[in-house]
């Protein structure tokens, strides 16, 4: 049993399209079934309509979770991965950019043994705007330089995993989450299948340029500290070119007799360094603000409505 976890937030429109193309892949598969987990993540439109329908077509391999709100993406990947009882596990969007047809050649490198998960990475941004694509090299550059967890450049969520690296990813508890780094921190084995760019088969993204530079951040600091020693470090440094400035100064007001000018610089000086403190403190914050969202121990999602298919899910709830 392959279990299709599948994270929705106004998806109305690809929702069919995204049952139909997996229909055929199943109708494939040898030796294998599947079972769908639809997360319906507070979406504001008919997505969780469409879900009612395709449950009622076929209750038996469709189950749906809808939540109170909307709680973001990572919470409805991990109340997928909560809810899927499959021997295998994958992640897929429902846009179809993630292309279905792999899951052939997945499944068959997960039943070799040598691997515990098969991922997928983009090797072309086609049809992104180049900016976004510029950024996203960026952000994959610099966590990878200052993170011990190796992330892959272009690495999708869209994977299979064994039910033992799913179980492992569920025993993480934390309330910020940043999954791109959850599936490589776990240590499993895990090989990358390469495709090109696929663009939405309908509907819109709801990924902006400003929430993924926020979802960026986020990452960086559930998986580095290396932004609080710069902190330190440019602390540091403003303290030594001080000192070594107040020390130039007092040497030309002893041997040159030389007055003190130049408030304007002065101001323009106290204004830098004005703004590196509040820097520095930002960065302090941000690490607070998580760990004070991590003590208030919410969970990480509601659930408003769900479908019960079989008495595991209802022994659970």
């Amino acid at each position: 049993m392959i279990s299709i976890v599948v994270p929705c937030y106004n998806e109305q429109e690809s929702l069919p399209l995204f049952y139909q193309e997996l229909e055929k892949v199943r109708k494939e598969l040898v030796n294998a079934d599947i079972e769908y987990i639809f997360v319906n993540d507070g979406s504001k439109d008919k997505t969780i309509e469409v879900l009612r329908e395709l449950n009622n077509a076929d209750p038996k391999r469709i189950k749906y979770v809808s939540f109170s709100r909307n709680f973001g993406k990572e919470a409805g990947l991990y109340a997928g991965l909560e809810h899927a009882t499959g021997d295998y596990v994958a992640v897929m969007d429902a846009d179809l950019q993630d292309p279905p047809e792999m899951l052939h050649a997945m499944l068959e490198e997960l039943r070799s043994g040598d691997y515990d998960c098969i991922g997928t990475r983009r090797v072309s941004r086609d049809g992104e705007p180049p900016i976004r694509s510029f950024f996203a090299r960026q952000f994959y550059r610099i966590i990878n330089r200052i993170s011990d967890t190796e992330i892959v450049d272009g690495a999708r969520d869209y994977r299979l995993m064994t039910r033992q690296m799913v179980d492992a990813i569920l025993s993480l508890k934390e309330y910020n989450r940043f999954s791109k780094g959850i599936f490589s921190w776990v240590g499993f084995d895990t090989k990358y299948l390469e495709y090109k760019n696929q663009e939405r088969v309908a509907g819109e993204t709801s990924w902006s340029f400003w929430s993924l530079f926020k979802y960026s951040l986020d990452g960086i600091i559930a998986f580095s500290e290396v932004p609080l020693v710069i902190a330190a470090f440019l602390g540091f440094f403003s303290f030594i070119a001080a000192m070594i400035a107040l020390l130039v100064i007092i040497i030309r007001a002893l041997i040159f007799s030389d007055s003190v000018s130049g408030w304007p610089s002065l101001v323009c000086f106290i204004l830098a360094l004005g703004g590196l403190q509040l820097f520095c403190l930002g960065i302090l914050g941000k690490y607070l603000g998580k760990t004070y969202l991590e003590t208030k121990n919410r969970p990480i999602y509601i659930v408003k409505e769900q479908s019960l298919n079989n008495e595991e899910d209802k022994a659970r709830d």
